[in-house]
């Protein structure tokens, strides 16, 4: 795991998370949206809530060991 800037998502980063977008523009823009819900906004209590470049993400990477399959 890894804290790092919303500036700093790159490429490989985005088509790890494997959600189908092909860019770090389509990424943040679908993020964004979510982020900028009405429904995001009202949990930290804040309507006024909102994300920059310099806002903190947690980015994470995990390898898959077994599934369902497997067992």
């Amino acid at each position: 795991m890894r804290v790092l800037r919303l500036a700093e998502v790159d490429p490989q980063r985005v088509l790890d998370e494997g959600e189908g977008e092909t860019s770090v523009a389509e990424w943040r823009a679908g993020h964004e949206r979510f982020w900028h819900s009405p429904e995001v906004r009202a949990e930290p209590g804040d309507a006024g809530f909102t994300v920059n470049d310099d806002t903190l993400v947690l980015a994470q990477r995990f390898r898959l060991v077994h599934t369902a399959h497997d067992l």
